[in-house]
């Protein structure tokens, strides 16, 4: 009865052990704060993982760099502290450069332009992610990168006497900045609110949305209307995660993400005009850039290439975004 009794216990702690060990906690950072656009996708498309039968899923979001900056959360999710991460344009070219060549300043002048080029690139970059350990759930968006600055900027010689914020770790973008007679200041981009009360820095790069959700904008109250560049993101997650999870799983899991992404792409174009007018009711002053000031952003930043172009970002790859970007205008002048 007594040996009964223990083997009893034995098969329960089996079965419970194996019970616990079927479940499955996805930990996922994000530089997004609590309430922010990205956030609330993020958190759909967890609660729509959580849903998928058979999967057995909780993803466990930390968001607003709670993770860390995003080379933090590349380097987590290598060693297994992270499994997932929804990172911007920096962070995903800490794992393939190639992906700078859609976030190369003054390259696009807008999303159908981004779309069309990434369109036909996209499963050549998803490739790319995945040789690198990373599989590509979907891409997210942010907006286009403005210059916010504690002084009126028109011009690019308006900016160059303030100090500037620039991604640490991404040294090829500060020694751009720096030859172009900038003064970059490189920080983690959970610095920004901080370095901006203490004057580290007098401006930075980033989109409307953003400048809003961080609450930036409220310490830099001078916006430059121009499109510098589309601050590309995307989810993505290790690939010793993904293939991890059941494979009669994964088709549904892809298509929660996906359609996230999709509801996300739809959403930001209207969110950042929003962001914009909730930010001049609460004193940011938008200014216009006139043609001669959009040639000259446009030479500065042409120039800069010669710093990034095979440093940081492939010619190859760039060359190819230049290629499709030209069809796509060519097209557009034929109709």
């Amino acid at each position: 009865m007594k040996r009964t009794i223990l083997a009893l216990l034995a098969a329960l702690l089996v079965h419970g052990a194996g019970a616990a060990a079927s479940a499955r906690t996805i930990k996922l950072g994000t530089l997004a704060p609590e309430g922010s656009i990205w956030h609330e996708i993020i958190r759909d498309m967890a609660e729509a993982w959580k849903a998928v039968p058979g999967a057995d899923i909780e993803v466990r979001i930390y968001p607003g760099g709670v993770a860390g900056d995003e080379a933090d959360m590349v380097r987590k999710m290598r060693i297994g502290q992270l499994h997932a991460a929804a990172l911007t344009g920096v962070g995903l070219a800490k794992i393939a450069p190639e992906i700078l060549a859609l976030q190369m300043p003054m390259m696009f002048r807008s999303d159908a332009e981004l779309d069309y080029v990434r369109q036909r690139l996209g499963p050549r970059l998803e490739a790319i992610l995945e040789a690198k350990g990373f599989k590509l759930l979907t891409w997210g968006d942010a907006g286009w990168v403005h210059v916010f600055a504690q002084r009126p900027v028109v011009y690019p010689d308006d900016l160059k006497p303030l100090k500037l914020f620039t991604w640490s770790g991404d040294t090829a973008t500060l020694e751009a900045w720096q030859k172009a007679g900038f003064r970059p200041v490189p920080l983690a981009a959970t610095d920004i609110h901080t370095a901006l009360q203490s004057g580290l820095i007098e401006a930075f790069t980033t989109t409307p949305i953003a400048a809003l959700s961080f609450q930036w904008f409220g310490l830099a109250k001078h916006m430059t209307n121009l499109k510098w560049a589309p601050l590309i993101g995307a989810v993505v997650i290790s690939t010793r995660t993904w293939r991890a999870l059941p494979d009669e799983a994964k088709p549904a899991l892809l298509r929660a993400a996906r359609d996230a992404g999709a509801r996300l792409k739809r959403a930001v174009p209207k969110l950042g005009e929003e962001a914009v007018e909730v930010m001049k009711k609460h004193g940011l002053v938008v200014h216009q850039v006139p043609d001669d000031a959009v040639a000259a952003w446009e030479r500065g930043a042409r120039a800069g290439y010669a710093s990034l172009v095979d440093v940081v970002v492939p010619a190859a790859m760039v060359a190819e975004v230049e290629r499709l970007r030209d069809a796509y205008r060519a097209s557009l002048a034929t109709d």
